[in-house]
């Protein structure tokens, strides 16, 4: 019998040999189990603070969060760029998926090759499929994701060759979260884009985006693409207290502003599934997941919903939302389903995600 050793193989085929069994040890116990015949080997982001781990570190920017009270209950208390206490839905996902336990930022310094395989996050905290989005808060903007992507495909192709590479990008999930910056700040705190476009004006230049941007991802090899749909901005607490709500009422507008460019969104996203051959485009409807959590806090183990826990929960957002506030954060953040005034706690987080993930998987395979 012929045995095979270490040696006899290429210094490639042994760090693809490697990376796979690490992959393997170090998946999750899959909370979602999906069809036998079916994989999803990587789980790859794109989009805004909702799902950004960490992406922003490194930018000269006040979109960032690598500092406490964030990530104080993720793994002993350490802030990573987060924007939460703890996990995020890029986490969540890969973990009931049974990939990983997180999803790490594609430019974090640490990242390893062995965690290509298995997807990562391009996102960026502030961003938008407005390009005048991201210029605003100097963040990375979905045209500079994408250059990200490439380069990680081509840092894949070197790790484990051109057929591995295009299996993973065809089998992998590919998230987009976007929209929420563009309509809650570009358009209604500062205002700067009202002079020029109505709701739904500004909905079809956001909706050119995304399609324009789902394309260039299927260029590159991504059929299964899940796009998340705006929220309810205006039960946003910063939203409240600064476009027209209040503790008791979500502010109208941002919601209807919302719903517009969500409506506008499935359709497009059901156009592209069945014009993309191959593919599996799904519009993925957090609006109103997170509606009935706002409105119904109770039902969820929740107590408040109209502040976010760090500092009085109605300004703080990233700098803002800092050591210096420790005085007035709470000390019990189960209780809340914001964690500042824009993002939500890792409880509210994992409730949303278990509901998408139980909802869409099989959209997929």
């Amino acid at each position: 019998m012929l045995q095979l050793k270490m040696e006899h193989f290429s210094l490639s085929t042994k760090f693809f040999f490697l990376s796979f069994v690490f992959a393997v040890l170090c998946r999750s116990e899959a909370v979602i189990q999906i069809p036998n015949n079916e994989t999803v080997p990587a789980v790859i982001m794109f989009g805004d603070s909702i799902v950004d781990t960490g992406n922003n570190n490194g930018l000269i920017s006040a979109m960032k969060c690598d500092f406490p009270p964030y990530g104080r209950d993720f793994n002993g208390g350490m802030p990573t760029g987060r924007f939460s206490n703890g996990k995020v839905p890029s986490d969540f996902l890969v973990e009931e998926l049974g990939i990983k336990d997180l999803l790490p930022a594609y430019r974090d310094p640490s990242l390893q090759p062995k965690d290509l395989l298995t997807g990562v996050s391009f996102a960026s905290g502030g961003t938008g499929y407005d390009p005048l989005t991201p210029k605003i808060v100097s963040v990375i903007p979905l045209s500079e994701q994408l250059q990200d992507f490439k380069q990680y495909i081509g840092k894949l192709k070197g790790i484990v060759g051109e057929e591995r590479t295009n299996f993973i990008l065809a089998k992998s999930v590919v998230f987009v979260v976007a929209s929420s910056n563009d309509i809650a700040n570009t358009y209604f705190l500062t205002g700067i884009r009202k002079a020029e476009y109505d709701i739904p004006s500004y909905a079809d230049l956001l909706l050119n985006s995304a399609s324009n941007f789902i394309k260039e991802l299927y260029g590159l090899g991504a059929r299964r693409i899940g796009v998340f749909s705006a929220p309810p901005l205006g039960c946003v607490p910063s939203q409240r207290l600064l476009v027209g709500g209040s503790e008791t009422e979500c502010a109208k507008q941002p919601n209807q502003a919302s719903q517009v460019f969500n409506d506008k969104l499935s359709r497009e996203l059901g156009y592209l599934n069945n014009n993309l051959p191959n593919a599996k485009v799904v519009y993925i409807d957090v609006y109103n997941p997170i509606l009935d959590l706002v409105t119904n806090p109770k039902k969820y183990g929740f107590e408040i919903a109209n502040k976010g826990c760090c500092g009085t929960g109605t300004v703080e957002v990233a700098i803002l939302c800092n050591q210096l506030d420790h005085h007035h954060t709470c000390t019990d953040d189960s209780k809340y389903v914001f964690f500042d005034s824009y993002h939500p706690t890792e409880k509210a987080y994992k409730i949303i995600v278990n509901q998408l993930i139980t909802k869409y998987i099989y959209n997929f395979v």
